[in-house]
């Protein structure tokens, strides 16, 4: 019996080793490679010369700073249009709910290049002239990066007792706005934080809306970059890697809970 436990637990330990080195192997090495690749930006000498061209480069700061702004734009138009189509399906048309889940899988079917056209042929006459507008831009972030807003909002507000906790603040006199300001917002802290940053990270990585709308922003900056240079595209590459994982340690940040 003793054997038998021994060996499963072998077994098992060997298949978890295999799974980790399966993920290394998948996810680290290829970014490994293109560290090391990133160093030659000098005949035969390892270095950060390639970093040092793109930090150098003040379109580099210029495009990553608008795409912030329409990144900031994004998450905020978009939470102020979803989470109160979020509470009104989850409390009032729980049928709703299919026809909403249909909307947010269609950026997954019709492709950005379909959407961006779309939005040039329909606004570009009078009344609703705004192609030369970054609102337009910020419209078409919304409709890509819905589908991660929604299922972010969703499974947070589905993890709350959303009904009990609001009939309870409206039953202590609070408005609708409060019980949404002081008790379904700071419970839906994580949800928010992870919808804002999954949105801040698929904006500066955004390359097709920006390019067909002619806005300086930092997806069409890395296509240049990798257009025209060989070893700064791999730092570019390593930056934005970092970055998205600067959003992600941000969330688990701010979201961590204290013990008592």
């Amino acid at each position: 019996m003793d054997d038998l436990s021994a060996t499963r637990s072998l077994a098992r330990v060997v298949r978890h080793a295999l799974i980790v080195a399966s993920g290394v192997v998948f996810f680290v090495l290829p970014l490994v490679a293109t560290f090391l690749f990133s160093l030659h930006g000098k005949k035969n000498e390892l270095g950060f010369s390639a970093y040092e061209h793109v930090f150098a480069d003040p379109q580099f700061y210029s495009t990553f700073l608008f795409s912030l702004e329409m990144a900031f734009a994004t998450v905020v138009l978009g939470l102020v249009l979803l989470l109160p189509t979020v509470l009104w399906m989850h409390l009032r048309a729980p049928r709703a709910r299919a026809l909403i889940e249909g909307f947010a899988l269609l950026p997954f079917v019709v492709p950005p290049i379909v959407l961006v056209f779309g939005l040039i042929k329909l606004y570009s006459r009078p009344p609703l002239d705004l192609v030369t507008s970054p609102l337009l831009l910020v419209a078409g972030y919304i409709v890509i990066s819905f589908p991660y807003l929604f299922r972010s909002l969703d499974a947070g507000v589905r993890a709350l007792d959303l009904k009990s906790l609001t009939e309870a603040s409206q039953s202590l006199g609070a408005s609708m706005v409060t019980t949404l300001w002081r008790v379904i917002i700071p419970n839906l802290r994580t949800s928010l934080l992870g919808a804002g940053f999954l949105t801040f990270a698929i904006v500066l990585g955004e390359l097709t809306l920006a390019v067909l709308l002619a806005w300086p922003a930092f997806g069409p900056y890395m296509a240049l970059v990798g257009r025209d240079l060989a070893y700064e595209p791999a730092a570019l590459a390593i930056v934005s890697f970092l970055l998205t994982w600067l959003f992600i340690g941000l969330v688990q940040l701010l979201t961590r809970t204290k013990g008592p």
